[in-house]
């Protein structure tokens, strides 16, 4: 550890002591519920059952009516997600809004407590707790005989370890290693609140192997104020803002004005099977949660042309995802004698033919709205080629604002269009050997009005090969969108201007896949934002090399989660 980490702040490494005390076993089903004290101040606590008394719903609640009805809803939504995962959980009526304080021109949510050097000490304590959490490999896998259970088990042990109040609260397994949380807010303690809000990050991390690290990747090492290591932003960093947050408002014995769920994947980077699990069991206890926060987004300062100040990302809305195998087969043989037309021949032609093809551009109702929201403040020429994308964005010249924006690099280029990445390769088993099959695997971003099928269909019309083989291995329909004026988000933006104060706070579509996709059919409200400051360096050293994040991002972005945590109205 650094020596500008205070060693008596600092919280120690993991040892074999600490895992072989802590529960690793997952705890048993949820039984009836009956009401029990909660347990704060016990050094190692074992975890309460959930409770699985459903809420009464049907008493009248105060309230506005909600932002939209399923039926707005159902005529509004992008394609549902697959078959298979839609029939799971059937989509739930919307949460109703709260009832907020009447204020002119005062916040209407609890007034914001300014980040401060308190914050930033804490912050010491997070990145303790993050140093240790990276140093062990709990690494995802499509094939579950290379998952490490124990790695999984260890972490489990790490969290109990520093976080005892939280493992004192109601849990209950979610996946093999997923973990399930309910922290009641005020009332009965055995009566679920139906609306509730659910907090989320995952634990696991992206693999490392075929990367040029500087340094080992899961050393965890804390130098110049920065923790080093794979999974420091994607997401352990996001778990850690999230349970301190949780701990210390705990310790100081505040109860939030609803339950607050907390969801902790552990297949996110695969199949995000926890996810689903979670989700039924919400939907089985009949919760509709009133806000869902998860991974994405950002708070950058160089992502939009001729903008110079601090921009918060919150994604009201995610990108589809298709795994797609392009194969091809010939009869092999010795490369000495290779046919005219090889099955690495053949696939090599395929791929060239998809990566040169550019899908349209098109701007949709996301991207608009964060036009509009960034483009009076950008400055120079880049700003005013910026205002003119905005006035055309929403015209019937949009297509040439698509245009505009997809020049603008390559994050830019994903948010308008669908993209294909060709991230593996496949031949012979030996130098001199003619491959009798080849493989390619393509990594498909559908964009917000597509659906997979068109996608699909399009990518066959591009091949133009009916020898080449499509088979679809992953597929997920892009996400419905979120409201951009929502009482959530308006909570939202307060809580990121506690912790940066000069930035503004815009809606975007996230261009990555995330465990919150599976909390739409029982939420209308759910919103992936990463509470760190984060260069264009940094963003693309997730699933890339030298992933690290900052000691001051980690303060604020605990700071962020205790400001929504403080603000959540009853």
């Amino acid at each position: 550890m650094s020596a500008d980490i205070d060693p008596t702040e600092a919280i120690p490494q993991v040892t074999a002591e600490m895992i072989a005390k802590a529960a690793v076993q997952p705890a048993a089903p949820a039984a009836e519920p009956t009401p029990q004290p909660r347990q704060r101040e016990t050094a190692q606590p074992s975890p309460a059952q959930l409770s699985a008394r459903r809420p009464d719903t049907s008493a009248p609640r105060p309230s506005r009516s909600a932002t939209t009805t399923p039926a707005d809803r159902a005529a509004s939504a992008t394609e549902r997600e697959a078959p298979e995962q839609a029939e799971r959980v059937a989509e739930q009526p919307a949460a109703p809004d709260a009832v907020l304080r009447d204020q002119p021109g005062a916040s209407s949510f609890t007034p914001t407590e300014p980040y401060g050097d308190r914050h930033a000490s804490a912050g010491h304590i997070a990145a303790g707790h993050l140093s240790s959490l990276v140093q062990i490999p709990t690494v995802s896998s499509w094939d579950p005989q290379y998952v490490d259970h124990e790695a999984f088990a260890r972490h489990r042990a790490a969290l109990a370890a520093f976080y005892p109040r939280v493992h004192a609260l109601q849990s209950e397994p979610a996946g093999d290693h997923g973990l399930l949380y309910r922290w009641p807010g005020r009332g009965r303690e055995d009566v679920l609140h139906p609306f509730p809000v659910v907090l989320m990050a995952h634990q696991d991390v992206a693999p490392v192997q075929g990367m040029d690290w500087s340094a080992n990747p899961f050393s965890g090492e804390i130098r110049d104020g920065v923790v080093h290591g794979r999974g420091t932003l994607d997401d352990k960093g996001g778990l850690v803002a999230v349970l301190d947050a949780v701990e210390t408002l705990l310790g100081e014995g505040f109860v939030p004005e609803r339950d607050i769920w907390l969801f902790f994947g552990a297949d996110q980077e695969t199949a995000g099977e926890s996810a689903q699990t979670a989700v039924r069991r919400l939907y089985e206890l009949g919760v509709r949660p009133w806000l869902v926060i998860d991974e994405g987004g950002g708070v950058v300062t160089d992502a939009f042309p001729g903008l110079d100040r601090q921009t918060a990302l919150v994604g009201v809305a995610e990108k589809g995802l298709v795994g797609v195998n392009l194969y091809t087969t010939d009869v092999g043989g010795h490369a000495a004698t290779p046919g005219r037309r090889t099955a690495t021949a053949r696939l090599a032609r395929a791929v060239t033919r998809v990566s040169r093809y550019r899908h349209a551009a098109r701007v949709n109702a996301p991207t608009v709205e964060m036009l509009e929201r960034v483009a009076p403040g950008a400055k120079g020429f880049k700003g005013t080629l910026l205002r003119t994308a905005t006035r055309l964005a929403s015209g019937p010249l949009r297509k040439i604002a698509a245009w505009m924006l997809a020049r603008g690099g390559p994050e830019a280029w994903a948010t308008v269009r669908t993209t294909v990445a060709v991230t593996e390769l496949e031949g012979s088993s030996g130098a001199s050997v003619a491959a009798s099959s080849a493989r390619a695997r393509l990594d498909v971003r559908v964009a917000l009005g597509e659906t997979v099928d068109r996608t699909v269909a399009r990518l066959r019309r591009v091949i133009r090969d009916k020898s080449v083989e499509i088979e679809i291995v992953q597929r997920r329909e892009p996400s419905e969108i979120s409201p951009a004026d929502s009482q959530q988000l308006a909570l939202l933006g307060e809580a990121i201007g506690a912790s940066y104060p000069d930035a503004v706070v815009v809606p975007y579509v996230a261009l990555t896949a995330s465990d919150a996709r599976a909390f739409t059919p029982i939420s209308d409200h759910v919103y992936r934002f990463s509470p760190f400051a984060l260069t264009r360096e940094q963003r693309r050293s997730m699933h890339g090399a030298d992933e690290r994040l900052s000691v001051d991002s980690l303060s604020r972005g605990v700071h962020f989660y205790r400001e929504v945590l403080r603000k959540i109205p009853g």
